[in-house]
């Protein structure tokens, strides 16, 4: 029979992390599943780590997907989706570790209302668990997404089980039935934002997203890319322009320049007192690189615009929600701008 939930991970020589993720996974308790690990060319001996301590392994069911180059985090996760045999597919960092009730409780979401496409898991920091990462998403209207809770002492202020905007993608749950309606992730953006752009156009189609406080997961912050990688600030922002561009109604979409110039002020703001992102780029030659990266990643979306907008048409097509519902799904859910700045996500 196959399995209930299909558990998709991706890797790009990450060998020591990925085997302590793969592990996490041999501890779930009441969950039918399988394992996925999309390899995206690897170097550092992921694959062989695989074979000689997971793929043998009898009661724990591996599929490995081996990928010459690196086809990015969204088309390894669509070719783990076009893989599962479940019902439902995981998420699950490589980077990141899952608690022993990760999965069913994640699948227990499901069972609420036949229109929960998504759950959401708590996400704490792995060098310091008090520390939540991220409970579920928020969004700033210029498009820019931040972890809900980021940075915050996890005191049980996010305890109870409630509706979210959508879920992290570092550790998180999807209705297979969702993704085969809505499509999966947007290969045009590679990484970041991709869950963002995802859970967004599923709350358009209709669906909705649960966060789980019982399904739990720690996660190495910053695993993937150094938070002041050029190549990471680059995708950040092309892709909140992208997302907006794809999913925003035009009365928001309009106001886009204002919102990011508004963001922008309060960063110079910030990192005049010392706080916020812009403190990781000390000196003036950083700054100027820095903003540098941001000009080449909004040109770069600009002419990505005339893909962008004609996915835009096909995500009409599938709405069903209103502009005006969109725009205040995005507002009701709305990051403000000082915790946006001074919290890393």
């Amino acid at each position: 029979m196959p399995p209930d939930i299909s558990v998709a991970v991706i890797n790009w020589n990450r060998r020591d992390y990925l085997r302590a993720c793969l592990e996490s996974l041999t501890r779930q308790r009441h969950a039918d599943f399988e394992v996925i690990v999309v390899d995206n060319g690897s170097r550092d001996g992921s694959l062989e780590m695989l074979r000689a301590e997971f793929a043998s392994r009898p009661d724990f069911r591996l599929i490995v997907i081996a990928n010459t180059v690196n086809h990015g985090f969204c088309a390894a996760n669509n070719q783990a989706f076009a893989a599962a045999c479940g019902s439902f597919v995981a998420l699950l960092n490589n980077d990141a570790e899952a608690g022993p009730d990760f999965l069913a409780a994640l699948r227990g979401a499901f069972d609420q209302a036949p229109d929960i496409g998504m759950a959401a898991a708590k996400v704490l920091v792995y060098e310091d668990p008090r520390r939540i990462d991220k409970v579920g998403h928020l969004i700033y209207p210029d498009g820019q997404n931040r972890g809900r809770g980021t940075g915050e002492i996890d005191r049980g202020q996010y305890d109870c089980v409630e509706e979210c905007l959508w879920p992290d993608g570092s550790a998180a749950m999807y209705r297979k039935a969702m993704l085969d309606q809505i499509g999966g992730f947007d290969e045009d953006l590679f990484m970041f934002a991709d869950d963002a752009e995802l859970g967004l156009r599923a709350r358009i189609a209709g669906w909705r997203c649960l966060y789980v406080p019982s399904a739990m997961a720690r996660h190495h912050r910053g695993g993937s890319l150094h938070p002041s990688s050029q190549r990471r600030i680059f995708l950040i922002e092309r892709n909140r322009v992208l997302l907006a561009a794809k999913l925003f109604p035009w009365s928001l979409l309009l106001l886009n320049p204002y919102y990011f110039a508004l963001r922008l002020a309060g960063g110079l703001l910030a990192a005049a007192r010392g706080k916020g992102e812009m403190v990781r780029f000390p000196g003036l030659w950083n700054k100027l690189l820095l903003a540098s990266t941001v000009v080449r990643a909004d040109l770069a979306a600009i002419g990505m615009l005339p893909r962008t907008l004609r996915k835009r048409r096909q995500v009409r097509r599938l709405a069903k929600l209103t502009p005006a519902q969109i725009r205040k799904l995005i507002l009701d859910h709305r990051i403000p701008v000082r915790a946006l700045i001074e919290k890393s996500n």
